[in-house]
């Protein structure tokens, strides 16, 4: 069985690339030393999925139409999903990995993933508690995940007794913050939410530290990994929390045993795990169940896709997710608290 692995190696995302090819390599292997998918062996075939990639769409329509892939596992920005599902969409099963804004229905795609809401109302509220701010900012990149979270982000912030006092998007590979900061001290927010992702949410916190903002203004996001934070730097990191679905220092059975894993096959120089990277093992594992599902059902291959994920799935998964069916992915949501070059993952019950 082959699988077409769609990862970004270049680009503004680009240092998601490491982790998730290492973290599906894992899971191929784990995979082939049981009984493979539905009793076949798999194999894994790596197509760029940057914001950079060329020819993306024509290039996966081939492989499609040729038979050379057999289901894709995704990695990668909403914005590049939209591409390939002009390619794939409705023909083979694929599998979308990161955290999204949700709504996704075609036949044949499973969003996996942490959704917007069940991130951000429940962290803008903590973080009203303990904060108090009342003018907040949003700034993310231009593209469909940033522009739908800060719709809904607006709706939370003002439920929480908040404004927003402004909501700016920058193309990818901006590099220049100087208009955005300018406009983040001259409204007087105390409060940030980012919706830039990979080395613009690198960039845009250096700026937004050197600038001397963060003893100014607390900082939320909903995309920013263990890689962003090691390249942000621990002086830039003041009041910088994180809502997630996973984090590497998260003490529970399923992430200790997951490291263990990841440790004992890469060793000390593995690429460094963060929620982007480590979403391709859960989505090659729950590939996986979901065709074992389907052997068990006796489906034929001309079913169709929209007979697949009906029923629940367990299928391994480091962030403790489950499968309710009917395309309803549950994972626990964590916030945390950057310090140094780590998260700290605050505890449920002060997270409350």
């Amino acid at each position: 069985m082959t699988i077409a692995l769609c990862v970004p190696l270049g680009g503004a995302a680009g240092l998601w690339g490491p982790c998730a090819l290492a973290s599906a390599q894992l899971a191929v292997a784990e995979l082939n030393a049981a009984s493979g998918i539905a009793g076949r062996p798999c194999r894994l075939v790596t197509i760029n999925a940057g914001d950079d990639a060329r020819e993306l769409e024509s290039a996966l329509t081939s492989l499609v139409d040729e038979g050379e892939i057999d289901a894709l596992v995704g990695m990668h920005t909403s914005a590049v999903r939209y591409d390939l599902l002009k390619a794939v969409g409705g023909h083979i099963p694929f599998i979308y990995t990161p955290l999204y804004e949700g709504g996704e229905r075609t036949p044949g795609v499973f969003a996996i993933g942490e959704t917007t809401p069940r991130q951000l109302q429940p962290a803008i509220q903590w973080l009203t508690t303990q904060f108090r701010p009342k003018r907040w900012f949003f700034v993310g990149n231009d593209y469909v995940w940033p522009h739908a979270t800060h719709r809904l982000a607006h709706r939370f912030v003002t439920e929480a007794g908040a404004q927003v006092v402004g909501d700016m998007y920058l193309p990818f590979g901006a590099g220049e913050y100087d208009g955005v900061l300018d406009a983040i001290r001259e409204r007087r927010a105390d409060a940030v939410l980012l919706s830039l992702i990979g080395q613009d949410t690198i960039d845009f916190n250096r700026a937004f530290g050197e600038a001397g903002l963060a003893q100014k203004a607390v900082r939320l996001s909903c995309a920013l990994g263990e890689n962003e934070l090691l390249g942000i730097g621990a002086r830039n990191t003041a009041d910088l929390y994180v809502a997630s679905g996973y984090f590497a220092s998260l003490r529970t059975d399923a992430n200790l045993a997951f490291k263990e894993r990841y440790l004992g096959r890469f060793g000390a120089r593995a690429p460094t795990l963060d929620t982007f990277g480590q979403s391709t093992y859960e989505g090659i594992h729950f590939l996986a169940a979901l065709f074992d599902d389907a052997q068990r059902r006796r489906l034929s291959q001309d079913a169709g896709l929209a007979q697949l994920g009906i029923a629940p799935l367990s299928y391994r998964s480091a962030r403790g997710a489950a499968y309710a069916g009917g395309r309803v992915n549950h994972m626990p949501i964590h916030l945390a608290r950057a310090e140094g070059h780590r998260f700290e993952v605050i505890p449920r019950d002060q997270a409350a």
